[in-house]
Formats: structure tokens, C-alpha cells, sequence
């Protein structure tokens, strides 16, 4: 699904590539076009939506193996800057392990047979998940709660300083719109 962000940038690539050649055919001396060439307009329009055409979906398997690959690389970087003592390595491994994602694919619902449901089974199907979801959370919480008191104040406020994006806002949402890491943008006065 394209975002109405890129939506709008391929407009205006496509609006900006449509002038650019209606004003180069303004200037040009008029040249006879051959029924073979493609003006330059098209090709343009070609070359902008050809990475729209190559976009493909990246397999679940291969998408969950990158997933893992970069929480590890996080979780690595984040236990380097704790500079974690012996006795703290026994928590740690306790932290990573109950705030590990959940394995293998996640519990998902054809549409059709979604749709198929009553309002009041829906309503059911959806309680029922978003029970499973908080259940999930207060257990992560809990961990980091653990965790974190076993850190040292210098520690803590390396924790907060790299976690603060863990939970933040997905997207294009928020202050920074969406750039992870990124600061809140300054207050205007």
C-alpha cells in the first residue's frame, strides 16, 4: 500500500517530468518524432515508476529473519554502552528472553472469514486479541522493571537514552515524524 506521502512525491516527480519536457519541446527546435522513440516525457514516466514496478513484497520468513537479526544487532549495541558487571548478566539474560517477540507467525485471520463473523463475534475475536496483547506488554514491562532496577543510576540513564524510541511512534507520527533517534522538533515561541 503506497502512503499518501509517496503518493505525492510520484505526482509531483511525474507533474515536474511532464514540465521539464513540455518545456524542452517549447525550446527545442521541433524534431520530427520517429514512431520507434519514445518521446521524453514517457521515458521519464517509465524510469519514475520503475522502482514502483520492481517493489515486491518480502516474504514473512525472510521479513521475521531480518527482524531478528536487527533486535539482535540492538540488544548487542544496547549491552555494550550498559557496560554490564558479571553479577548483572544473569538479569539481562532474563530481560532478553521475556521481552523476546512472540515465535513463529503471528495468529491472523483470513478477511473473507472475518467478514463472515457478526459484529458481536468480531467484537469478541477483537477483545480477545487485544487481551493477548496487553498480557504481552505487562509481562515486557515487568521484565524491564526488573532489569532496570539492577542497574546502576549512570546505567539507567544510558537505558532511557536508548530506549526512549522502543516504544515511540510508528510511522509518520509525532514530533520528529517518525525518524527514530531523532529529537522532538523545537518549540515555536
Amino acid at each position: 500500500m503506497i502512503s499518501l506521502r509517496q503518493r505525492i512525491v510520484w505526482a509531483s516527480l511525474l507533474g515536474s517530468a511532464a514540465l521539464a519536457s513540455s518545456g524542452a519541446f517549447a525550446q527545442a527546435p521541433a524534431a520530427v518524432p520517429s514512431a520507434t522513440a519514445p518521446t521524453a516525457a514517457v521515458a521519464q514516466a517509465d524510469n519514475a515508476a520503475a522502482p514502483k514496478a520492481q517493489h515486491k513484497r518480502m516474504d514473512p520468513a525472510q521479513r521475521m529473519e531480518r527482524m531478528k537479526e536487527h533486535r539482535a544487532k540492538r540488544l548487542a549495541a544496547l549491552k555494550e554502552k550498559l557496560k554490564l558487571t558479571s553479577a548483572q548478566e544473569g538479569a539481562w539474560s532474563t530481560f532478553t528472553s521475556a521481552t523476546q517477540p512472540p515465535a513463529g507467525p503471528r495468529p491472523h485471520m483470513d478477511r473473507a472469514e472475518f467478514a463472515k463473523l457478526t459484529t458481536p463475534e468480531r467484537l469478541e475475536r477483537m477483545q480477545a486479541r487485544q487481551a493477548e496483547r496487553s498480557a504481552m506488554f505487562a509481562k515486557r514491562a515487568d521484565a524491564t522493571k526488573t532489569f532496570y532496577a539492577t542497574l546502576t543510576p549512570d546505567q539507567q540513564k544510558t537505558f532511557d537514552a536508548e530506549t526512549a524510541h522502543f516504544g515511540g511512534p510508528r510511522g509518520h507520527h509525532g514530533p520528529d515524524g517518525g525518524r527514530r533517534g531523532a529529537p522532538p522538533a523545537p518549540a515555536k515561541s
